[in-house]
């Protein structure tokens, strides 16, 4: 069986310690490392596969919350902390779970099995090349199975752990979530302007600081996805002229 390999981040040696302790009771889960603050967890990502990552959000020199906005393409995060004032804040960078300090054991398997959910999730969407390298996924509709060339899709948007994908002439619905379909997708022709949509770069025929639009269709840009869209869009070389 592959175990999730899990690494702890926290300035709070006990808070370490309690969170190994619910760790190291199941079979299905192994610490590959621990980090003092942000900055060491960062470089750490950099060397090694880790699948799921405790962080604590309230640490000296950088915020787990500023940790999660740094990283391109983040493992699974399930933030620990003390304060319930972030919780708005980690629900918009779109972790996986939130628990409060002193995690209880009973607290910690719950947001265990949400993992476990969204790996399964991940097994409903799967990109393939076929010989002539066209790309398209497969996503499953109930007990159908769709095969979508990726060039076709306009943009998808999502509704928890369903998502709604549109091309010109169909919509298909899905229980997949949006980080699944990010994964399956190459990332160089789409690009995440919100919370709840995601674009086929090649497909947008206008945009402003606030919006992005396919023809009459316009979908807003959330304050922590701008600076990737407008990268995607190369809208600051844009500026500068």
């Amino acid at each position: 069986m592959n175990k999730t390999r899990c690494i702890i981040v926290d300035d709070e040696p006990l808070a370490i310690e309690v969170l190994k302790s619910h760790i190291q009771k199941l079979d299905s889960l192994e610490i590959v490392g621990t980090c003092a603050d942000a900055i060491e967890a960062f470089d750490f990502l950099k060397s090694h596969n880790v699948d799921l990552v405790f962080l604590d959000i309230n640490m000296p020199e950088m915020k787990g919350t500023d940790l999660v906005k740094t990283l391109k393409n983040p493992p699974a995060i399930v933030f620990t902390t003390a304060y319930r004032e972030y919780a708005i804040e980690s629900y918009d960078l779109n972790v996986l779970d939130y628990l409060l300090k002193p995690i209880s054991f009973e607290r910690f398997l719950q947001a265990v099995e949400k993992y476990k959910q969204q790996n399964l999730l991940l097994e409903e969407v799967s990109l393939h090349k076929n010989n002539g390298d066209s790309e398209y996924i497969y996503l499953r509709e109930k007990n159908v199975i769709h095969k979508i060339p990726v060039t076709e899709i306009l943009y998808v948007e999502s509704f928890g752990d369903y998502l709604k994908l549109h091309t010109p002439d169909r919509e298909i619905n899905s229980r997949c979530t949006m980080a699944a379909l990010e994964k399956a997708l190459p990332d160089k022709g789409f690009v995440r302007v919100h919370r709840s949509f995601l674009i086929a770069v090649s497909r947008i025929t206008s945009f402003s600081p606030v919006m992005v639009a396919i023809g009459d269709k316009e979908f807003p840009i959330g304050t922590r996805y701008r600076e990737k869209t407008f990268e995607k869009l190369d809208y600051n070389s844009f500026l500068n002229k």
